[in-house]
């Protein structure tokens, strides 16, 4: 049993399920992101695990014991909010001791909790300041702070970094996941930037409209995701897909006519009776190149980004989407002008008419 366990939690606001059904078992120690689009209930989740909101129906043990009736500060937690939530007229000292002065702790013990979480967080020399004397990522490493004081069982995270520039993301990513490994703690962390997911989790669990799609490793999410809204969510630029009628299938591959790119065969675990259904393949951009491959298709990119380290051109389908395709450094290609995209069939997904992804062989 792991130190958080929900068990088929819902959450309802009058006649509108948000949660609808979430089993999930939190192992100690574990740094768990909750990764999903606007409004598919991650945060409501959150939430729930921190008693800031009820629980409609279900069971949540934290430690193995029922806390979905406890008070939030009866459960063990720290929460760290989107918001910094720092008391203007109080020095950092203050603000990080906040909790535990209401808690009535002994002041030398205070000073102790204070000053370890001060040395943990680079935040010794600033701790006389006020937070308007701080940095954006400073006054989040105070807001973190004040909940590693508490010494919680766990830490609840809700999309922390979004008010930060892209440069001062980058770095308090980096210094989460220190502090992850130097606390040990279990850490669940709540973001819609599914590149904050891949490179902070050790699990990450994809949510969708107030359900569980897939729970698994960075990795594999990306290398085997279940379904194509999975596929679609994780990875940066996202997979493409291209629509096609499955015209042959056996248990040593799968063939689909892309409706004007001509036949792809994969290497998926088919049945005879895909023949005839319609098959949606996917593509991630990285997994293309201008070599040449066992299969070709030719595209006309209308917008090509430079980066240096690499080239992404978006070449417009008749569905409307941009295919994507991405390079290693600048490669020779012009807007309007066809250029020749081989891919790899071992590289393809495919996805059946209700969004279940096929099996490789």
């Amino acid at each position: 049993m792991g130190q958080l366990v929900l068990s088929n939690l819902k959450k309802s606001f009058g006649e509108i399920e948000i949660i609808k059904g979430v089993d999930l078992d939190v192992t100690e120690g574990e740094f768990v992101v909750f990764v999903g689009p606007s409004g598919c209930g991650k945060s409501t989740l959150l939430r729930m695990i921190a008693g800031l909101e009820d629980v409609t129906s279900g069971e949540m043990l934290i430690g193995g014991k029922s806390v979905k009736d406890l008070a939030p500060v009866k459960r063990g937690i720290a929460m760290v909010f989107q918001s910094y939530a720092l008391y203007p007229h109080m020095s950092v000292f203050e603000n990080i001791a906040f909790p535990l002065r209401v808690e009535g702790m002994p002041e030398d013990k205070l000073k102790q909790r204070v000053g370890a979480a001060a040395k943990v967080l680079q935040l010794e020399q600033r701790l006389q300041q006020r937070p308007g004397q701080l940095s954006g990522g400073q006054r989040q490493r105070v807001a973190i702070g004040r909940a590693i004081v508490r010494q919680p069982k766990i830490f609840l995270f809700d999309e922390p970094l979004s008010n930060l520039d892209a440069a001062l993301r980058s770095e308090m990513r980096i210094e989460l996941m220190r502090l992850h490994k130097s606390l040990g703690s279990t850490m669940i962390y709540v973001t819609h930037d599914q590149v904050e997911a891949m490179t902070m989790a050790d699990k990450i669990v994809v949510l969708n409209a107030g359900n569980i799609e897939q729970v698994g490793s960075p990795l594999e999410l990306y290398d085997h995701p279940e379904n194509k809204f999975v596929a679609g969510f994780i990875g940066s630029p996202k997979m493409n897909f291209l629509a096609g009628t499955c015209t042959a299938a056996s248990a040593s591959g799968v063939t689909i006519d892309l409706n004007g790119f001509g036949p792809v065969t994969t290497p998926h675990k088919g049945s005879a009776d895909l023949v005839g259904q319609p098959l949606t393949l996917g593509i991630r951009p990285e997994h293309q190149s201008l070599s040449k491959s066992p299969v070709t298709l030719t595209l006309t990119p209308n917008i090509i980004e430079r980066l240096g380290i690499h080239t992404i051109a978006y070449s417009p389908q008749p569905s409307g989407e941009n295919f994507i395709s991405l390079f290693e450094g600048n490669p020779p290609m012009e807007d309007g002008k066809p250029i020749a995209i081989g891919i790899d069939p071992a590289h393809c997904h495919l996805f059946t008419a209700d969004g279940k992804a096929l099996s490789r062989k």
